[in-house]
């Protein structure tokens, strides 16, 4: 092996299948598989569920999560899933060195039991908290699940003792929807199923590992990363046996590269099925193929066939505005499709489009910019009752800056002082030259100058805070909004780890919204509030209507 190694200048085997956490690829779904795990383990208790096709990374994956715990969490490492129950608490109780002494007329598994819950208690008096680890989960019998959803009920008045994690191939799945197990599946708190690699993925797999063994150069060329997805399906474990085995028929040839070809054929030496594989694909490409070509007659001769009967044609799409009432605008659509028998209709009972100049005051208008689909005005609700029930604030701020109106970058109502005609207008957008505002007769732009010299300085705007929202200091603790802030914090940064905080807005959050903070020049305080908070769902959530346009 030495020689292998010497001949592509690597320090240690690239493609090892022992699962080394030194050599995991940090791939955008490993990333989010962590962050589930450690969320999970944020929860007070419960269930976490790993699972993935054999060879995927559960296990590497794991022991990443073992190695980057807090000291507080301690670990039973159960290997063995084809246990028994009693074998199953011994097993934990062995791990968690908890001492076991003999009851004449007990049960072992009571002995077991009770001695473990002694011992969360006591562990959970003394700030630490345990974590069970179980491989290969799909193994488990009824009675070890149902031992392991007893032992998740283990609590004091406020707190569960305990978190499980569950890793298994997917079969796990549903051993755990059967009825019998409902109760134990709803205490999954957390679970994330792995998925292969894409194809797009491999050659950066396959170059990283490369490098971390210490490779300077590339040594696979470009066609190799199409034909290892084809022969392995993106699944990392045969990835690694198909290259570890091609680079040793590299060396064997005295090549310096490996090509498309030496893999297909290194591949047909350890995987019995690579040729199988080769011809089932050769099937798929040959069947959507046909398909498409199926398709493509089928489709050209409606065409000409709509054109001959004269189907096709403007004349027959009508457009007719039906019972328009200054309330309720509504626009009924109705075409012939080709077979001439089917009508389309559809009812908008909400309009977005000033153009229209339907008569909507500035806050129905302002309204409009934050729903989606279509809008029924007339539920009887009020303006406040209905922004409330779209999970929606309005907020208002008096002598604003032009400068903080940027910040704010929500379309908002403004008061315009030299226009008393149409005094309370809709800022829909801000861009690099103008200002554009609605009004109920229409739209306009304005240059900046003009706008700053009419506008009062008032603002009213809507903003859509996250659940449970409120202005969060360190030391504080709100769990639904701290969880809400990582995974904001995650979205906008690939390297982000989830930081296990139970809940409390710790010191190393505080950082982090710090951080957060300077980057995006708003006020530096580690203080989760409005501002703050906003700036997180513009960059995070597509959906939130803008000034400026990204």
């Amino acid at each position: 092996m030495t020689l292998y190694l010497n001949h592509f200048g690597l320090q240690r085997e690239p493609f090892s299948i022992v699962p080394d956490p030194s050599f995991l690829y940090p791939s955008p779904q490993y990333r989010q598989a962590l962050a589930h795990l450690k969320y999970g383990l944020d929860r007070e208790g419960g269930f976490i569920l790993l699972t993935g096709e054999v060879g995927t990374g559960k296990t590497t994956l794991t022991r990443i999560l073992l190695k980057s715990l807090p000291a507080h969490i301690r670990v039973a490492y159960v290997l063995n899933s084809k246990l028994e129950s009693i074998d199953l608490l011994a097993s934990i109780c062995h791990e968690l060195d908890i001492a076991i002494s003999d009851q004449k007329g007990v049960s072992y598994s009571k002995i077991y039991t009770d001695a473990i819950y002694r011992d969360l208690l006591a562990t959970h008096a003394d700030g630490m908290r345990t974590l069970i680890v179980v491989e290969e989960a799909q193994n488990l019998n009824y009675g070890v699940l149902e031992s392991l959803r007893l032992l998740s009920n283990l609590e004091t008045e406020t707190h569960k003792l305990l978190h499980i994690l569950l890793v298994g191939q997917p079969e796990l799945l549903p051993i755990l929807a059967q009825t019998d197990l409902r109760q134990l599946n709803q205490r999954v708190v957390a679970r994330f199923h792995l998925q292969p690699l894409s194809k797009t993925e491999i050659a950066n797999y396959v170059n990283h590992r490369l490098n971390k063994a210490g490779a300077k150069q590339s040594i696979f060329n470009a066609d190799c990363a199409g034909v290892l997805y084809r022969l392995t399906e993106g699944i990392p474990r045969l990835i690694n046996l198909v290259c570890h085995q091609s680079l040793l028929a590299a060396y064997s040839n005295s090549r310096d590269n490996v090509c498309g070809t030496l893999v297909e054929s290194a591949a047909g030496e350890i995987l019995p099925d690579s040729n199988n594989r080769s011809l089932l694909w050769q099937k798929r490409w040959i069947a959507i193929s046909t398909l498409f070509a199926s398709l493509f007659v089928v489709f050209t001769a409606s065409y000409f066939l709509a054109q001959k009967n004269g189907v096709l044609s403007y004349k027959n799409i009508s457009l007719e505005p039906t019972d328009i009432t200054d309330d309720e605008p509504a626009i009924e659509f109705s075409a012939n499709p080709l077979d001439g028998n089917t009508s389309v209709s559809k009812k908008i009972t909400s309009v977005v489009n000033h153009n229209l100049a339907w008569n909507l005051s500035p806050e129905k208008q302002l309204l409009e910019l934050w729903v989606s689909e279509p809008m029924i005005r007339n539920e009887g609700k009020t303006y406040d009752k209905l922004i409330d029930s779209l999970g929606l604030k309005m907020k208002s701020i008096e002598a604003l800056a032009f400068e903080d109106l940027l910040k704010i970058d929500r379309p908002g109502i403004v008061n315009l002082i030299e226009h008393p005609s149409e005094q309370a207008v809709l800022l829909t957008e801000i861009n690099s030259t103008e200002i554009l505002l609605a009004a109920e007769h229409g739209s306009r732009a304005l240059r900046y100058d003009e706008f700053i010299q009419s506008w009062d300085g008032s603002y009213k705007f809507l903003w859509k805070p996250p659940p449970g929202y409120e202005v969060l200091k360190q030391g504080e603790s709100n769990r639904a909004l701290v969880e809400w802030l990582q995974s904001r914090l995650m979205l906008l940064d690939n390297n982000y780890e989830w930081v296990i905080t139970g809940g409390h807005y710790t010191e190393a959050i505080g950082q982090k919204v710090f951080d957060f903070q300077e980057r995006n020049q708003l006020l530096a305080d580690g203080i989760l509030g409005d501002q703050t908070t906003m700036m997180l769902n513009t960059l995070t959530d597509q959906s939130i209507p803008l000034l400026r346009r990204r």
